[in-house]
């Protein structure tokens, strides 16, 4: 965006009323052509793939049992549960998330410190679904020519038609975006149904219609604009560039001098390029490659595309637009160098990815399949008996992380003559549903002999739970908490 120039000055101001200078420059409207070649066809795969696990993903089914949702992967906010195919995560093991978010954050930095804004190229969530917007109206207006007459002819039967048809093919795209998202937070089927049937919480409605909204304007209307105004990510990319980052490039060592070419001209004291502006043409942010880096570029790679097929026409070779290094381009062909991977910033990268999925990997390994969590009775700490024993409550609560009921019985280690008293729970067993937390109110009692023998006044000691159909056993540290030693004493 470009700044129109204000004069600055005294005298009488411009009448409101009156057309004045302009502070910021309008937005030009952009007709990209649709380019053929490999990195064209790269993207309809990754737009294919990308948009076939967002909409389908759902729908994937995975068998956890008959007691836990077969939704592959479902968020699961009443039950307060994240299901990911085999893996199951719960809330306190949120650092899971936050992994896989280091990771991915992680990889985008390497990505971009070996080849640039490839993620924005062909995988960004905006790009994917702006390409999908284009395709639609270019299906309905067709290539770049039609669609610039279409939009200078006045109004007609013919561009009401193939406008409409266009926004309502828009309007439908984002219809099932929203639909997709929200079949991520309940089961796909059953919440399917209920939208149809109008029977659907009122929250999916409400979330359908802000995707709707959010993904007809960001991926019809506003395209590039959110990529120039709105995402961060251009501007903090180019801290991840170095002179070894492979950037899609114009080679002016072999471009320049540029200018039109006619058939059987000599190309001797001139460049490749002959100024067909094919690049610009099929450009999603209408930029020219040719001026450099720019903020603008996602680096999709069409241009190369485009030049390519120019140089076939011509007789030339391919490659005067091509993925380089900075280093390469102010060397000139005769000093190119090979291109170095392994260079300190992307292995920085790379180990810190490699120490975080071990880490992860490790957590998962060792990751306990039942959770013990004691809480001591706050008030009163302890309760002193008529015979001169101690009783100490507790509340234990049992967290079982397998797709079958489990029965537990707890026991105590390290506290002498303590007898273990568990309320509501006949025998001593406690069962707990599969995938469910439990918990059990449990009292400790210590005899006037066991009182004496204690050691100190809070005691540590350990409660033991065994799996009755195992015979695992899992320990948790606690505190019996007795009177003063001198009292204890007496």
């Amino acid at each position: 965006m470009k700044m129109a120039n204000v004069e600055l000055g005294g005298g009488g101001g411009a009448s409101p009323f009156n057309e004045g200078p302009q502070l910021y420059a309008g937005r030009t409207k952009i007709y990209p052509k649709e380019a053929h070649g490999r990195f064209r066809t790269t993207k309809w795969i990754v737009m294919a793939v990308t948009l076939g696990i967002y909409y389908l993903l759902p729908w994937i089914r995975w068998d956890r049992g008959p007691y836990l949702p077969d939704q592959a992967v479902l968020i699961d906010l009443p039950a307060r549960r994240f299901y990911f195919f085999f893996l199951e995560i719960w809330p306190q093991e949120f650092y899971y998330i936050t992994g896989l978010l280091v990771l991915a954050a992680l990889a985008l930095f390497l990505i971009t410190s070996v080849a640039g804004r490839v993620w924005c190229g062909y995988t960004c969530p905006q790009t994917v679904w702006t390409d999908l917007m284009i395709a639609v109206e270019r299906f309905w207006q067709g290539d770049r020519n039609a669609r610039l007459r279409l939009d200078k002819h006045p109004w007609s039967f013919e561009t009401i038609w193939r406008k409409g048809a266009t926004h309502l093919t828009w309007l439908a795209i984002a219809v099932a975006t929203g639909g997709a998202w929200v079949f991520y937070f309940a089961d796909a089927p059953t919440l399917a149904n209920q939208l149809v049937t109008f029977s659907a919480p009122t929250a999916a409605y409400f979330f359908i219609g802000l995707f709707t909204v959010s993904t007809y304007v960001l991926g019809g209307i506003a395209r590039e604009q959110v990529c120039v105004y709105m995402c961060p990510w251009p501007r903090i990319q180019g801290a991840m560039f170095d002179r070894d980052s492979l950037l899609i490039s114009y080679r002016a060592w072999r471009g320049e001098p540029h200018g039109p070419h006619k058939a059987g001209q000599s190309w001797e004291g001139r460049g490749d390029c002959v100024d067909c502006r094919q690049c610009v043409a099929v450009c999603p942010a209408g930029i020219d490659i040719r001026d450099g880096a720019q903020l603008e570029c996602i680096q999709c790679a069409l241009c190369i595309d485009a030049c390519d097929e120019i140089m076939d026409k011509v007789g030339r070779p391919r490659g005067l637009i091509a993925y380089d290094t900075i280093r390469n381009l102010d060397a000139g062909a005769e000093d190119a160098e090979p291109l170095r991977l392994l260079r300190p910033r992307v292995l920085l990268y790379a180990g810190a990815i490699a120490l975080v999925s071990i880490i992860m990997i490790v957590a998962l390994v060792l990751r306990p399949v039942l959770e013990v969590n004691v809480l001591h009775d706050r008030n009163p700490l302890f309760v002193k008996l008529s015979d001169g024993g101690v009783r100490n409550g507790y509340e234990v609560k049992l967290l079982n992380k397998q797709y079958v009921p489990r029965a537990f019985k707890i026991g105590v280690s390290g506290l002498t003559g303590a007898s273990v008293q568990m309320v509501g729970h006949e025998g001593g067993v406690v069962p707990v549903p599969p995938d469910q937390l439990q918990a059990v109110k449990l009292y400790i009692t210590l005899d006037k002999a066991g009182v004496r023998a204690l050691p100190e006044q809070a005691t540590p000691f350990q409660l033991v739970v065994t799996d009755i159909a195992t015979g695992a056993s899992t320990e948790h540290d606690a505190t019996f908490q007795g009177p003063p030693k001198q009292e204890a004493r007496r």
